[in-house]
């Protein structure tokens, strides 16, 4: 049953940043065969996004690509007033923005760690801010922030990127308890080593033998947990992170 079955005449609107490829398109066509519709909010590959917007339609659900800077408080809610009017109010955020580096921690400039730390935190903090006024009115709302392994083992060279998606586990718990009696929820979907392909950077490879289940993960996999959580199944889950790894980090 799609969540837009369960949730009677309302139909469901989804707002997902970072959505133009990789992890962030898998969670938008995810949501779209759920029977959500999707924003996609993305900083600068609109191209990309649209492309992503054409499959979801594909899909018979409506959607709408926009640029805005997650950092920038009033471009976001400049594209969310563009959501409202053109889909609706949405009541389920994925915030799945990022910047991900590798940068020796002595040779790391502050604006190189600001601007991860920006993207990411500030960014779910300014989008789950802008959009809470709508689940409230409507009386139910999911929030789902993609974290990532490094946030929970470390790692060497990415010591801004830790930190970030260290952050995004105490804003989930933070935001879960203080809107638990309203009927949201908030998580964090932690992938840890998945198949994506990174713009203009060269193909990372990992050692797949590291992986218990011996393989790389498939974005569409993660897409999957988030489908999940955002569903009325989920209702009791809040604060919680799920990781979806292959049982190379068990929590």
């Amino acid at each position: 049953m799609s969540t837009n079955e369960q949730a009677g005449d309302r139909q469901r609107v989804a707002l997902v940043t970072g959505g133009g490829r990789n992890i962030g398109r898998a969670i938008a066509l995810e949501l779209g065969s759920a029977g959500l519709d999707v924003g996609l909010l993305v900083r600068s590959d609109l191209e990309a996004a649209e492309g992503v917007a054409d499959e979801v339609r594909a899909l018979g659900r409506r959607s709408l690509a926009l640029a805005a800077d997650v950092r920038d408080a009033a471009a976001v809610s400049m594209a969310t007033d563009r959501v409202r009017s053109d889909l609706g109010p949405p009541t389920v955020l994925v915030n799945a923005a990022a910047r991900r580096k590798e940068t020796p921690f002595l040779e790391m400039s502050h604006d190189e760690w600001r601007e991860v730390i920006d993207i990411v935190v500030d960014g779910a903090f300014v989008c789950s801010q802008e959009v809470l006024p709508d689940m409230l009115a409507d009386g139910w709302g999911r929030i789902v922030m993609i974290g990532g392994l490094s946030g929970q083992t470390g790692a060497e060279q990415r010591a801004h990127v830790v930190t970030a998606k260290a952050a995004l586990v105490g804003l989930t718990k933070a935001l879960a308890l203080e809107f638990a009696e309203k009927s949201i929820t908030v998580n964090t979907v932690s992938p840890g080593m998945i198949d994506t392909v990174r713009a203009g950077a060269e193909p990372k490879h990992h050692d797949e033998r590291r992986i218990p289940v011996g393989r790389l993960g498939k974005p569409q996999e993660v897409a999957a947990a988030v489908r999940f959580l955002v569903s009325d199944e989920a209702a009791f889950i809040t604060g919680q992170t799920v990781n979806v790894n292959g049982g190379l980090f068990c929590q």
